[in-house]
């Protein structure tokens, strides 16, 4: 099976490094190629275009990890691609046109959006528990942050990062409906080498069904703090509260608990859950991997995932959501970050906890 990996920069030396360890713990014939801006120092076949991959290559599966803004040049040149499309998030940026893109990609055999924190074992729970007890939901909130300031990638701004917590929310609850977006508050800045007026933080409230959602996701957060956290009412109208954490204190560590209370505030625990991977070669990379062989079974051995993939539908949904996010932001005057002559950059070989 052939695998082409089309930006190898941070996010494309994940793919790589999941799709290697793939190869080596499973014994499928897994070759890779990449097209870059440059040759990296690597054994992979290099093609400095995309076109002339497709022609040469002709891979069954196409990694799109560009930078954001490069995402929805790169998806229309697969027009008539036939094999697997695997994107980095999100789908595009807001000023990029979807119905071209959903054009481009109308021949491909299949498509996977990157929420890698489906593949989460915490979140599988929480979901399971869900439709299990058949819980309603009531109330959802998130904080979700890191801290990406003066990072030397490009980025679209926070809504490459709210993604995850609003993605999650629906996918742990899918029967609640479609998540509605109601208010926004945010703040833009010169965070980013990508522009002085790029929208870092926002702070919004939203609907899903009859339930009431609120949350706050930022790209300036001096610390990586992932929370998402749930109040459900159950068949005989108990309060069930449930809070999942991820990503701490070390990438792919996420945790699970779930409890109720009395009716004298004492509180009742109904599940708890910690997960610590540390299987070697997958630093950082634990949920990643589940991702990428769920695709690499479905391609070369055309099983069904174990859970569906985030296909073109959800892609094009949370993405006319992060649309609106960037649009109906109300916003002060930009922040500065930038106060001397020069930006000071972290390096591209930083610590792959700082740069996650």
């Amino acid at each position: 099976m052939k695998i082409l990996i089309i930006g190898l920069g941070y996010a494309g030396n994940r793919y790589r490094r999941a799709f290697e360890h793939i190869a080596t713990s499973t014994g499928l014939p897994l070759s890779l190629a990449y097209v870059g801006r440059r040759r990296k120092t690597t054994e992979q076949p290099y093609f400095d275009n995309v076109e002339r991959a497709l022609q040469v290559f002709e891979p069954d599966i196409a990694v799109v990890s560009v930078n954001d803004h490069s995402h929805a040049s790169v998806l229309k040149q697969l027009a008539g691609y036939r094999g697997f499309v695997l994107c980095e998030k999100p789908l595009v940026t807001p000023g990029d046109d979807l119905d071209e893109l959903l054009c481009a990609l109308d021949q491909v055999s299949g498509f996977a959006l990157d929420l890698v924190e489906r593949y989460s074992d915490a979140t599988r729970q929480l979901r399971e528990w869900v439709k299990r007890h058949d819980w309603q939901l009531v109330r959802a909130s998130f904080h979700w942050g890191k801290d990406r300031i003066n990072d030397y990638r490009h980025t679209c701004g926070v809504t490459s990062e709210v993604i995850h917590a609003l993605d999650l929310v629906g996918w742990i609850c899918p029967r609640a409906g479609q998540l509605q977006l109601d208010g926004v508050l945010g703040v833009r800045s010169d965070f980013s080498i990508s522009g002085s007026e790029v929208l870092d933080t926002v702070q919004l409230t939203a609907s899903l069904g009859e339930a009431r959602v609120t949350g706050y996701a930022s790209f300036v957060n001096i610390v990586r703090q992932r929370t998402v956290d749930f109040s459900f009412v159950d068949r005989d109208a108990r309060l069930i509260h449930a809070r999942l954490i991820f990503d701490t204190p070390r990438w792919d560590h996420d945790q699970l608990r779930i409890w109720t209370r009395g009716a004298n505030g004492s509180e009742e625990l109904l599940h708890e859950f910690a997960t610590a991977p540390d299987e070697p070669g997958l630093d950082t990379v634990h949920k990643l991997s589940r991702l990428c062989r769920h695709v690499v079974r479905a391609v070369a051995l055309r099983e069904s995932p174990p859970q569906p993939f985030a296909g073109l539908d959800t892609a094009v949904a949370l993405q006319r959501l992060l649309n609106d996010l960037e649009t109906h932001a109300q916003t002060p005057a930009p922040a500065r970050y930038v106060h001397g002559e020069t930006r000071v950059l972290l390096a591209e070989d930083s610590d792959l906890e700082s740069l996650g």
